[in-house]
């Protein structure tokens, strides 16, 4: 298959009818899959190079379909979202912020993943999308992990706070109504509970319901798993048994049989990908054609991989406007795209201290670029751990209400975080 890309689409795009389609709101997913939103990672030149995978394999499944003539409410190959941006970062409208929320020009939905722990600023941030016209669809992250946030009372910590969870989520949906008509669908992303004694998912669903939120995913673990062991696909398919919003489920999905496998298992509306896809942006072109019934897939030669690299990294300094700064940004990527191939260790430390386009190019042109598709290249990616000790605010787990103290200092949680 050729390394090229097709050129960016017109905002009027075809539809894909038949089983595939799932629904949130008045927005439909031709292809019910999402790019999960990561830190640091799916930028726009990244969710840009999935959703032209998806559009390859769509173009071959799909060549014709009827006409749709409302950009933002039709997306084809799935949602391809925003790495999480701060409500209050975005209300200050910081340089970094605004850069973040730069969409990627050729999808025609834009898909923004929020996180915040005071319902006036969701509501306001909120807002500014909106009303901006700067989402399609927002996502509100409930889902992280990490300690420096929990201790603090954010993330995967926060739906314990039934008070604090329902004002946020019912602030959100709100505003996004009160600026699109209900136009913009609001979703909410959350993991199983803080661990197995303290699971909230049930709550969750029940209070995203009665907040008017259009879908839900769910990260099949628990706080204390962050990434490690298994995701709990029985708890996806619970889920979906017991709420009439669409579930969308989230956790150890690396490639299409893995999707198909979760959907048959669990019935959910459709399959978020995250760590699946580092250095794999190719993994949506699978995706988009298991989904519509293809057994094509996408196996890259070397050559193939490395056409890639250069297209990502030249997408990057047109992003960031900054050459070194883009670099930094893909040395991390560039590891991930090795992975499985004969490289050597000199050769992978060379390529992690890329300056430039050229020398990027340099380095990559002296590697043996004629290895086929390897079989190291599937499985698991990403860093999983082991479980951990949550990290909680003192008296956390007393109540399912902020208590004054709680209510005085949860502030604090609204910190840059990973996602979850």
């Amino acid at each position: 298959m050729s390394s090229q890309f097709p050129q960016a689409p017109d905002r009027t795009t075809h539809v894909q009818s038949g089983p595939t389609a799932a629904k949130i709101g008045s927005l439909t997913l031709g292809t019910p899959v999402m790019l999960a939103p990561m830190a640091g990672v799916t930028n726009p030149p990244f969710r840009q190079l999935c959703r032209e995978f998806g559009e390859q394999a769509m173009a071959e499944v799909n060549p014709s379909g009827e006409k749709h003539e409302r950009p933002g409410s039709y997306a084809p190959t799935g949602l391809y979202v925003c790495e999480m941006i701060t409500s209050r970062a975005l209300i200050e409208r910081t340089p970094e912020t605004m850069r973040m929320i730069e969409p990627d020009m050729g999808d025609p939905v834009r898909s923004i993943q929020l996180y915040g722990v005071a319902p006036a600023t969701i509501a306001e941030s909120v807002r500014l999308l909106v009303g901006n016209g700067w989402a399609d669809h927002i996502d509100l992250n409930f889902g992280c992990p990490v300690p420096k946030v929990t201790r603090k009372g954010g993330g995967s910590a926060l739906p314990w706070k039934h008070d604090l969870f329902a004002d946020i989520v019912e602030a959100a949906v709100m505003a996004a109504n009160a600026e699109s008509d209900g136009s913009v669908p609001v979703t909410a992303k959350f993991r199983i509970g803080i661990d197995d004694d303290h699971e909230t998912y049930r709550d969750v669903a029940r209070l995203c319901e009665d907040a008017g939120i259009e879908a839900l995913t769910l990260h099949a673990r628990t706080m204390t798993q962050h990434y490690s062991g298994q995701a709990r696909w029985n708890v996806i398919a619970e889920l979906n048994e017991m709420t009439e919003l669409p579930v969308f489920g989230n956790g150890d999905v690396f490639d299409a049989d893995d999707a198909s496998a979760m959907m048959d298992e669990t019935g959910a509306a459709g399959v978020v990908v995250g760590r699946g896809c580092q250095g794999r942006p190719w993994l949506f072109y699978d995706l988009v054609a298991a989904a519509h019934g293809s057994r094509s897939r996408y196996k890259p030669t070397l050559s193939d991989v490395a056409e890639v690299i250069m297209r990502h990294a030249e997408l990057s300094v047109e992003h960031f406007g900054d050459e070194h700064r883009a670099m930094r940004e893909m040395r991390k990527h560039v590891g991930w795209y090795m992975r499985g191939f004969s490289v050597g260790g000199q050769a992978r430390r060379d390529l992690g201290l890329v300056e430039s386009l050229g020398d990027l190019r340099s380095k990559l042109d002296r590697l043996d670029l004629t290895q086929d598709y390897p079989d190291a290249a599937e499985g698991p990616r990403g860093r999983a751990g082991g479980e951990k000790r949550p990290h909680l605010p003192e008296f956390w787990l007393d109540s399912h209400e902020l208590n004054s103290e709680q209510r005085a200092k949860i502030h604090e949680a609204e910190l840059g975080i990973s996602g979850g």
